[in-house]
């Protein structure tokens, strides 16, 4: 089986690495091909005013200068081209890729890229506790539970254009209480916090902050199974109509 890794955080993440000691569980041929500097927050964007640089540090393994898409899309096009990957694995995300954070996540991105070149993706994330933990993030569910989690998915029947989210929480992976399959959740839409200083010279700028919140998460989502010490796995799709509102918006134009 042939697997290339990518993510978000940036070629030298730890998540990678951890990624990489997962995959090796699976394959030996492996492939990464990940961002050269970090990109999370980026989604599916494309960078489309400059070019993109390559830059190989060994055998099968790349850095991009460009988004995760932009990786995936040069893996599949330049890179594995005569030799097309039967996986995609993105991550470890250093940090959660919960509810709403899939739209705006890098990692998911990258596997929604693979689901859509019909390649079976897998997004993979973990959890921490606190703000600012910089590289002090431990990855021991992800380490200790990673290919456990990623073997049924290996034959599973997924749909077409479809990826698997998978997230693991901040805890020792003998804490873990096992996995659960869940749907995606959703918060109420206020954690935002603008973060205002001033520069020497007396301009003011802004750090963004996506700041924790209180939620009543809906039963059976990731939200919720995450607080629990669960695993969680969440299938999504690249099908993004509300297909419940085409009769009403169909009768609305008549």
């Amino acid at each position: 089986m042939r697997i290339l890794l990518t993510n978000d955080d940036g070629y030298r993440a730890r998540g990678l690495e951890v990624l990489e000691t997962i995959a090796r569980t699976l394959s030996d041929d492996i492939t990464v091909v990940a961002p050269m500097e970090e990109q999370s927050g980026k989604s599916r964007s494309l960078t489309l005013t400059e070019p993109l640089r390559l830059r190989r540090f060994g055998e099968q393994r790349y850095a991009v200068t460009g988004t995760p898409t932009d990786a995936v899309m040069i893996a599949l096009a330049e890179i594995m081209k005569d030799a097309p990957p039967d996986l995609i694995l993105s991550g470890v995300n250093r940090g959660a890729n919960l509810g709403e954070d899939v739209s705006y996540s890098g990692t998911v991105a990258a596997a929604m890229e693979g689901a859509h070149a019909g390649i079976r993706s897998i997004a993979l994330s973990q959890r921490y506790p606190d703000q600012g933990m910089g590289d002090r993030v431990d990855f021991a569910a992800a380490e200790g539970w990673g290919e456990r989690v990623l073997r049924p998915l290996l034959d599973a029947p997924l749909a077409p254009r479809s990826l698997v989210n998978i997230n693991f929480p901040p805890i020792a992976a003998d804490a873990v209480k096992g996995v659960k399959v869940v749907s995606q959740g959703l918060r109420d839409y206020g954690r935002l916090k603008l973060d205002r200083r001033t520069d020497p010279r007396g301009y003011d700028y802004y750090w963004l902050a996506l700041g924790r919140m209180p939620h009543t998460p809906t039963a059976e989502t990731d939200l919720e199974a995450i607080e629990q010490g669960y695993i969680t796995v969440t299938p999504l799709h690249l099908d993004l109509t509300h297909r419940e509102s085409l009769d009403m918006l169909n009768a609305a134009y008549k």
